[in-house]
């Protein structure tokens, strides 16, 4: 006798939801959190030096005890010049699944000796081998745009084209758009662009990952972002896009003649234009941010006798979420288990 009320299998159309998994990027904020305090006591101190030293290590002290199996992609350089987060250092506890991982224990060195705005401390993860090699080429042409820019921008269009596509994506006029731009003599003929095609620059000495998320999120006054920069912090903000949205499109720049050649040795083509998914490819992306001085971006981290407060963004790009961590440390108990020093700039 058959039994009516039976248990049938699912059918293929009746797909169970996938449940949630961890957020690892809640455990990567204790992380930038360690690295913005630690550099947070010499702000101001001009020692940039000494000030990356203290981020590095309380970065590489902290990021040990995260349940991650990383290995460095975008690292302090190769192990001869770096003895700590050096790129194919692993990192993490070693648990889980193998993860690519970029940190910059301090994008802005230069802003934190001189107490200048939006110095911040940033890591990013993604699945193992999913971000790009920037080996070949130390400086990449950007293009970073918000969301409502994406399918308009094109780094290959002339300035005045991009700026009048934000305008227009945005509703506003070319007057009103502002583009953050790297304060450097290679840009002198860009600025002049910029300014010819109504727009306003905001000039930033350093800390190019800040200034391409201040070009996608929104209330941070900033609209696009234009210019050489970095190759790393391409591949940094890229990660930071996939989890906020809009766009970075890159191409790589050879600073002489050598640093060409090896570039297409190595088989790369210096007219392709780099996308957001070139740059770190797949949908599970970490990405967290902690202020070390204030910006439009993030609050600094501030210090009273006995709690230190920071501020952090902390982005998943599966699920999509974006929170904003205020966290108060009591330095009493960070010195009872903290390998790490916070109470002073040693």
């Amino acid at each position: 006798m058959t039994d009516q009320h039976s248990h049938r299998l699912p059918s293929s159309l009746e797909v169970a939801p996938e449940a949630p998994d961890r957020n690892l990027a809640l455990e990567l904020v204790r992380v930038t959190e360690a690295a913005a305090m630690a550099a947070g006591r010499w702000v101001g101190k001009g020692d940039k030096n000494g000030a990356d030293g203290a981020a590095v290590r309380a970065m590489r002290t902290l990021v040990h005890t995260v349940s991650m199996n990383g290995v460095v992609v975008i690292g302090e350089g190769e192990k001869d010049e770096a003895p700590m987060l050096f790129n194919g250092e692993r990192i993490g506890d070693g648990t889980g699944a193998e993860c690519d991982v970029a940190v910059d224990p301090i994008d802005g060195t230069t802003l934190t000796a001189k107490g200048m705005p939006n110095a911040i401390a940033v890591l990013a993860v993604a699945d193992r081998g999913t971000m790009f090699d920037p080996s070949a080429v130390f400086y990449m042409d950007k293009l970073v745009a918000g969301p409502e820019a994406a399918g308009l921008v094109d780094i290959n269009a002339p300035v005045a084209h991009n700026i009048q596509a934000v305008a227009r994506a945005k509703g506003t006029a070319p007057e009103d758009v502002t583009v953050v731009l790297l304060d450097r003599p290679r840009h002198e003929k860009l600025a002049q662009e910029i300014r010819e095609a109504g727009a306003r620059i905001k000039f930033i000495s350093d800390g190019d990952v800040a200034g391409a998320i201040m070009a996608v999120r929104e209330g941070t006054g900033v609209d696009l972002l234009l210019g050489v920069g970095g190759t790393p912090e391409g591949i940094i903000t890229a990660c930071a896009i996939k989890c906020l949205g809009g766009v970075i499109q890159g191409k790589l720049w050879p600073k002489d003649d050598a640093e060409r050649q090896k570039a297409l040795d190595a088989g790369h083509d210096l007219d392709r234009v780099l996308s957001t998914d070139d740059l770190v490819s797949g949908d599970n992306v970490f990405f967290v941010a902690t202020g070390i001085t204030d910006g439009e971006l993030l609050r600094g981290v501030r210090y009273r006798s006995e709690t230190a407060t920071t501020s952090s963004l902390v982005m998943r790009s599966k699920s999509g979420t974006i929170r904003q961590i205020d966290s108060e440390h009591k330095l009493s108990k960070l010195r009872a288990y903290s390998a790490v020093d916070f109470d002073r700039a040693n």
